[in-house]
């Protein structure tokens, strides 16, 4: 029955948003457990659709984590992390995880709205957004069928060496903005060559870099 879910979160807590367009904005980010593209166990990276994943989504044990019986009780724990200091400041919330939308159903959406928040999510993109979403990233995956073709960003994870994983698969779809990542691995150096050479060729496509890590905040 809708609205009868408990939701198993691994972390709520705030901090500034790293990535992509929204880069630099406060937010607070609601890490939900579990994916369906890796277990989030490193026994399994080397055989899952998604092996670059640098986090850790296993269980309800993060700050601020824990499982809520319902969406009113998830809003309220991600309103509790929003500072009584902010002001005018429009609440962020980032639905993030693992993969949000295995869990954020319309009724938490409705549940963060009538608590005040703007709506974020991140997904792989292989199940469809539920409505009402304000801010809508998509992060594609080889070998992963995409199921939600438009939104807001498109943050591809590059390079990766699949055909169906290359940026020209995906510049026809319905997003704002259009984001390469240089994938987090020993190649880092590398990746971010490539990635800043493709957007230099592709302008359609900007250079998105993880700033949280940068500057050595979560």
């Amino acid at each position: 029955m809708p609205g009868d879910m408990t939701y198993s979160v691994k972390e709520i807590y705030y901090t500034l948003q790293g990535e992509g367009a929204q880069a630099g904005r406060a937010a607070v980010f609601l890490r939900f457990t579990g994916c369906n593209l890796w277990s989030g166990r490193e026994q399994h990276r080397a055989r899952s659709i998604c092996r670059f994943c640098d986090t850790d989504f296993i269980g309800t044990d993060g700050l601020g984590g824990g499982k809520f019986a319902s969406p009113q009780a998830l809003a309220a724990a991600v309103a509790e992390a929003w500072p009584g200091s902010a002001g005018a400041g429009q609440p962020y919330v980032v639905c993030t995880g693992g993969e949000p939308l295995l869990q954020l159903d319309d009724e938490a959406v409705r549940a963060l709205h009538a608590a005040g928040f703007e709506v974020a999510v991140e997904t792989n993109g292989t199940l469809a957004a539920p409505e009402g979403v304000d801010w809508l990233c998509v992060s594609p995956k080889a070998d992963a069928g995409l199921a939600q073709l438009h939104g807001n960003e498109l943050k591809l994870v590059y390079p990766q060496v699949e055909p169906d994983a290359q940026p020209e698969c995906f510049s026809d779809l319905q997003f704002d903005h259009f984001f390469l990542q240089p994938c987090d691995n020993e190649q880092q150096q590398e990746n971010t060559a490539a990635a800043i050479s493709y957007c230099l060729e592709n302008p359609q496509w900007r250079l998105s870099l993880q700033t949280h890590k940068i500057i050595g905040i979560d």
